[in-house]
């Protein structure tokens, strides 16, 4: 019996230690399991908060991903509205260019027009000072041709002007008897005082032309009326260079025949103005034609 209450009071303090022990254990035990609990409702509340905050945030990252995408379409859309203005740009600066180079080849081509049409028009007045110094030496000429042959009637020769040209009509009864082509001494005298004007003139053609009218004629002399207007125009040209020489180098004869009239052959008084001698006057165009080929 007193073994059994030694052995309870050794064992008494160790069970009550025990006890003690394993209720601290237990606190410990069901705070933490208290924890736990108030971690996992912790846990879940911030689970389902997050859950709705991640909700939120997908929601608006796909408002954004939306806008993103929007923004990539507009900036794509500018860059290639931009690819495009360039282009234009870089269009417009080549046609700018273009008509830079095609203005100023208009203008070097208008300067070049410019340019000609003053040198064209220095010639033309060149030319037109020369045509009428020409003109005033034809007048001069005619003035003086007239004076010296005044005494002269109008059927035995007559003086006019055309085309730039002066002409001196002798009829044949003042130069030759009929059907010869020797001068006689009347024709001598009209052709010494043509000879007079023409000695004072350096610048001057003279053409020296027979005509005869229709007539045919055909002597030991003359076969034809080519024959007799040749030898006739002949004639005058020894005269005017032999007798009152004549620069010899300015007169050229020449024959007409009956191919070139001033009236009808029909009549006698046709067939008589027909039969002339003309002397054609013609200042030198020598400067005219130097200017003309430039």
């Amino acid at each position: 019996m007193k073994s059994m209450k030694w052995l309870f009071g050794a064992f008494f303090p160790l069970l009550m230690t025990s006890c003690l022990v394993s209720q601290k254990k237990y606190d410990i035990a069901e705070n933490g399991r208290l924890a736990a609990i108030y971690s996992r409702d912790s846990l879940e509340g911030l689970l389902a908060t997050s859950r709705t905050d991640f909700a939120a945030l997908n929601k608006d990252f796909g408002a954004l991903t939306e806008k993103f995408n929007a923004l990539t379409r507009d900036h794509n859309n500018l860059m290639e509205d931009t690819t495009q203005l360039r282009k234009g740009i870089r269009n417009y600066q080549t046609m700018l260019s273009a008509n830079k180079s095609e203005k100023e080849d208009l203008m070097n081509q208008l300067n070049q027009r410019m340019q000609e049409l003053d040198e064209r028009q220095h010639t033309i007045q060149q030319l037109q000072g020369i045509v009428n110094e020409q003109n005033q030496r034809v007048r001069s000429l005619l003035d003086n041709l007239k004076q010296a042959l005044n005494g002269f009637s109008s059927d035995e020769l007559t003086v006019r002007e055309e085309g730039g040209k002066v002409y001196v009509a002798m009829s044949d009864k003042l130069l030759f008897e009929s059907g010869k082509a020797v001068v006689n001494a009347q024709g001598k005298q009209a052709l010494g005082k043509l000879a007079e004007v023409l000695n004072r003139q350096t610048d001057i053609d003279v053409f020296i032309e027979g005509h005869t009218d229709s007539i045919p004629i055909k002597t030991a002399v003359f076969q034809d009326n080519w024959d007799l207007s040749v030898i006739r125009a002949t004639s005058v040209v020894r005269i005017l260079t032999e007798v009152y020489t004549v620069n010899p180098l300015q007169i050229l004869p020449c024959g007409r025949g009956e191919f070139k009239p001033v009236d009808s052959n029909k009549a006698a008084e046709g067939r008589a103005r027909n039969r002339r001698t003309e002397i054609i006057i013609a200042p030198r165009l020598d400067k005219l034609y130097e200017l003309i080929a430039l």
